[in-house]
């Protein structure tokens, strides 16, 4: 996993008083960050268009044409032309070489976006939204330097924005890189270096990225073991049934020694799944919501799950009660909740008596899952999206694994299954939730149908497949 900040204007102070750089040398390692890529990526004589703003982050745009000059064909475009000390001193230096200047911008192998950086703070006029629709409609490869332009401090999109292929960011990696909205226009995401390892370069955080290698599978290394080594998870199966048994058929195959359905009448489920109309004693693990509907007399649900002691996920049909909220009361208790965001919005109300808007939620995901975890820091909570945000204990982790593939009902299912079952094995809250996360978005990455036909099925079959695949 990698380091994740709100901002870097205190890392970049950092280097100019404690170890002496200047800005001048980090905008050089900012630009031979870039020039590196392409030059990796793309033969000497390539054509390089490079669009750069009158700041500093044009700045790094101007530095970078310098360097490739010579090496390739490279073409400066400075529609604003430049008014930061230091984009002025590139400029001329850039002059001096020789850099070819352009007034359009025009097709090349590689467009480079050097507008705006990270720090952009209001909406970008009518003559930059033009800029950018022309650089979006040409063909080449498309590069953003920090941020891509129309993305602002926050992630949020202005109405319009770069469409990078990949986004390389300075010095370390940003908050704003992960809002929901702006991902398909950051496209992948590197960082560069700025004359000094990120090591140095970056401090200490509560936030942090997580990446596929982070992934790391149950062990049956054990010889001398049973089923009943390895957890017993209780999946409440209510009245959409096919939900609980996608859950219980996810965590028996991630691991679970047992895995019981908890049924108000008996049912035909898989031959792997048991299936109960009582909590079995020897449970581990629950997991309650998925297709529940109002299945379960609140006699019933008292005695299994709120006066329970156990290790518990709350999906999808909990964020509707407000009998199964209060679980999140019990502070002794492993706790894990997966909402969605129109779930999130509905138990933000219900436990914070403020109304929410699905699209307020979106534009504040960072900010308001930490207000949540202000209040309720022992519950570790997974906020499902595009890059799915899980956060306990001050701790935030960034899963931005996730594809369209997962956009199908049944996936949430399948990851309550898999973090039941971690939990069911003796995983902490936090872990399994991070586990599990990683396990799902991996397996929807590995699965070689189309992109529109993965079903949960499928989805639980990818998880069997995971240690080969590794």
């Amino acid at each position: 996993m990698q380091k994740v900040f709100r901002s870097c204007y205190d890392l970049d102070r950092k280097c100019y008083a404690q170890y002496k750089l200047t800005e001048d040398i980090l905008m050089e390692h900012a630009a031979r960050g870039m020039a590196a890529y392409i030059q990796k990526h793309f033969d000497k004589g390539s054509s390089v268009l490079i669009v750069s703003g009158v700041g500093n982050n044009g700045a790094d745009g101007t530095v970078l044409a310098r360097q490739l000059h010579g090496e390739y064909v490279v073409k400066l475009h400075l529609p604003f032309g430049v008014k930061s000390e230091m984009a002025k001193v590139q400029l001329q230096r850039a002059e001096a070489l020789g850099v070819d200047m352009v007034e359009e911008p025009e097709d090349a192998d590689v467009i480079v976006d050097a507008i705006f950086g990270a720090g952009l703070n209001r909406e970008i006029d009518s003559n930059t939204q033009k800029i950018l629709h022309k650089m979006n409609s040409l063909t080449g490869f498309k590069l953003a330097c920090d941020i891509p332009s129309g993305v602002d401090e926050n992630g949020l999109l202005s109405p319009m924005a770069f469409h990078a292929d990949v986004t390389i960011t300075m010095g370390a990696l940003k908050e704003s890189l992960y809002v929901d909205e702006s991902k398909d226009v950051i496209g992948k995401i590197l960082c560069a270096d700025l004359g000094v390892s990120r090591e140095r370069y970056e401090g200490d955080t509560d936030t942090f990225v997580l990446e596929a290698s982070d992934l790391k599978l149950p062990s049956r290394k054990r010889g001398t073991t049973h089923k009943g080594s390895f957890g017993h998870a209780g999946v409440f199966c209510g009245e959409k049934e096919g939900a609980g048994i996608i859950a219980g058929t996810a965590a028996i195959r991630f691991g679970a020694g047992l895995t019981t359905l908890i049924v108000h009448d008996k049912i035909l489920p898989p031959p792997t799944l048991m299936h109960a109309t009582d909590l079995p004693k020897n449970c581990s693990a629950l997991a309650i919501g998925m297709g529940l509907g109002e299945h379960f007399e609140s006699e019933f649900l008292e005695k299994n799950v709120l006066d329970s002691h156990l290790p518990i996920v709350l999906d999808a049909d909990s964020f509707y009660s407000k009998e199964l909220l209060s679980v999140l009361e019990q502070k002794e208790r492993e706790i894990v909740i997966t909402p969605h965001p129109k779930e999130f919005v509905l138990m933000w109300e219900h436990l914070m008596g403020e109304v929410l808007s699905v699209q307020a939620l979106q534009s504040r995901r960072f900010e308001l899952v930490r207000q949540f975890n202000a209040k309720y820091p022992h519950v570790t909570l997974l906020l499902k999206g595009a890059h799915m945000l899980i956060m306990q204990e001050e701790k935030l982790y960034i899963n931005p694994l996730g594809s369209s593939r997962l956009s199908k009902g049944g996936s949430g299912d399948v990851l309550s299954g898999l973090i039941v079952a971690l939990l069911a094995q003796g995983y902490s809250g936090i872990d399994a939730t991070v586990q599990a996360s990683l396990a799902l978005t991996q397996a929807a990455k590995n699965y070689e149908g189309s992109s529109y036909a993965m079903l949960a099925t499928d989805l639980i079959e990818q998880i069997s497949l995971l240690e080969v695949k590794r």
